[in-house]
C-alpha cells in the first residue's frame, strides 16, 4: 500500500476532525465542546486542529457545511425518480418528517448563529452559505417544476427564500414540540402550486 502524500494526509486529518467535531457539537453543543476535546476524541494533538482550522468558529463552519451537504444529498435522493408532482412532494415530506426539527442539529444551528451576531466576518460567512442554500433550492425547484410543466406564482428565488424560512422556523418549533406536523410546509408548497391540501 502506497503512503499518503502530505496533502492527502492533511485532507484525511481534516475530514476526521470535522467528523469528530460534528459528533461532539451535536451531542454536547457548540459552547460545551472545546478544541482540545475534539483533538483528543479524534486522536490528534491540538496543534493538528490549529493546522487545519484557525479557531473553533472555522471548525464549526466546516461541520455545518458537512451537515448541509449531507442533507442536500438526502433531499436529492428523496425526490429522485418521482413521476408525478404529488410523488415528488410526498418524497420531500418524508425527508422533512425525518429531518426538520432534529433537536441536536437545530440547537447547533441556533447556538452558532447567535454566537456570530457580533462578528461581521462570521456573519458574512453564514450569509454566503445561506445564499448558496437558497440558490441550490431555487435551482432544484425550477428543474423539478419544469419537468412537470408547472409555473410558479412568483420567482423561484422568492419561493426558495420563503420555503427555507418556513422550514427553519418549523424546525425550531418541532425541536420544541415534535408533534407539529411538517405537512404545513408541504401544504404551503401545494397552495403555491394550486394543488389540493392534505
Amino acid at each position: 500500500m502506497s503512503r499518503l502524500t502530505r496533502a492527502e494526509s492533511q485532507a484525511r486529518t481534516r475530514e476526521q476532525l470535522v467528523a469528530t467535531a460534528k459528533e461532539l457539537f451535536l451531542a454536547e453543543g457548540y459552547w460545551a465542546t472545546s478544541l482540545e476535546k475534539v483533538a483528543e476524541a479524534a486522536g490528534y494533538s491540538k496543534g493538528a486542529v490549529y493546522s487545519n482550522f484557525r479557531n473553533k468558529d472555522e471548525l464549526c463552519l466546516a461541520v455545518l457545511d458537512a451537515i448541509h451537504a449531507e442533507q442536500a444529498s438526502r433531499i436529492g435522493r428523496a425526490i429522485a425518480g418521482k413521476h408525478t408532482l404529488e410523488d415528488l412532494l410526498d418524497g420531500f415530506e418524508r425527508w422533512a418528517e425525518e429531518t426538520i426539527g432534529d433537536q441536536r442539529w437545530t440547537a447547533l444551528e441556533v447556538e452558532f448563529a447567535t454566537n456570530v451576531r457580533r462578528d461581521e466576518r462570521l456573519r458574512d460567512e453564514l450569509a454566503r452559505r445561506d445564499l448558496a442554500i437558497r440558490e441550490g433550492l431555487a435551482e432544484l425547484i425550477t428543474s423539478s417544476l419544469e419537468e412537470f410543466d408547472v409555473e410558479l406564482p412568483m420567482p423561484a428565488d422568492d419561493v426558495a427564500t420563503a420555503l427555507l424560512s418556513l422550514g427553519i422556523g418549523l424546525g425550531v418549533q418541532r425541536a420544541i414540540d415534535p408533534g407539529i406536523p411538517v405537512r404545513v410546509l408541504t401544504n404551503t408548497m401545494r397552495a403555491m402550486l394550486g394543488l389540493p391540501q392534505r
